[in-house]
């Protein structure tokens, strides 16, 4: 009896899984059969799942579109910088929630976790007029700089659960050494959280290259634009609807985000489950 219930478990998880991957999955696999598809095979009545004249047409226009090298380099800087931003910030706050104590730290660190309970277009209404009384708006810099909001929150309370699970011996030793508190947390701290940075750094990193709504509000110079903004505005409009280029510009916005997480996979699902159990 225990046996077949434990079949029936299996079962029963097997097939969940399978609904869920189809779930995940079929829009990418659609995605990448109309980016392969001609603009005959796609605009029909009964749409075929694979390309039955498959083309790199798609390819060719995207590629040898002048504009998207240019979205691809705004979205690398913005995104980048973020990233890099993102994990300084992050583990500077983490670091100092983690090791010191001192009046209003909890109440501190909570303030800044909330700030994930607000939608990201509640938190634009407060980003623009800031950035335009900084000069900012309209520039990549402005744009890195609203993208901290993203991740910031969420990476400083990554790395607070990675640094609390640190030896506090580590810490003593260095400071009998005679190492300063700086000096403990380049030294000391960072070589032994790269898991943890590279989530952060990766976590961050999606967000910004993923992002529509601030890169369409905050930057309006066509030779400023992102990959989003840019495809948007280039192959989806109201007298153009270019489903085969769109998906194949799609693809190749795609590939750094996949690169940097097929090198780094390790590192970030260390990073993640870091916090999840505390020893």
């Amino acid at each position: 009896m225990l046996d077949f219930a434990s079949r029936s478990a299996r079962w029963v998880f097997a097939a969940t899984f399978l609904v869920l991957a189809a779930f995940l999955g079929f829009p990418v696999f659609w995605m990448v059969s109309t980016a392969f598809k001609p603009t005959a095979e796609i605009f029909v009545r009964f749409p075929t799942l694979l390309p039955a004249a498959p083309t790199l047409d798609n390819f060719r226009g995207v590629l040898g579109q002048g504009d998207l090298p240019l979205w691809l380099t705004n979205s690398l800087l913005t995104a980048g910088g973020a990233a890099l931003l993102t994990t300084v910030l992050a583990t500077l706050a983490a670091h100092s929630f983690a090791r010191f104590r001192y009046r209003g730290r909890k109440p501190l660190m909570a303030l800044m976790i909330s700030a994930q309970m607000f939608p990201f277009a509640v938190l634009l209404i407060s980003l623009y007029p800031l950035l335009q009384a900084a000069g900012l708006l309209d520039t990549r810099l402005g744009l890195t700089i609203a993208y901290i909001v993203f991740a910031l929150p969420t990476g400083t309370y990554m790395l607070f659960s990675y640094f609390v699970r640190l030896p506090e011996e580590l810490m003593e030793a260095a400071r009998i050494d005679g190492a300063s508190e700086l000096g403990i947390l380049l030294r000391v701290v960072l070589p032994v959280s790269v898991p943890g940075l590279v989530t952060v750094g990766l976590y961050s990193f999606m967000w910004a290259w993923n992002d529509l709504l601030y890169a369409m509000t905050l930057v309006t110079s066509p030779e400023l634009r992102t990959v989003g903004p840019g495809l948007l505005m280039s192959q989806l409009g109201e007298m153009r609807q270019d489903w085969g280029a769109a998906m194949a510009a799609s693809l190749v916005a795609s590939l750094p985000v996949v690169i940097a997480f097929a090198l780094v996979q390790r590192w970030f699902v260390q990073g993640l489950t870091a916090g999840a159990v505390k020893g």
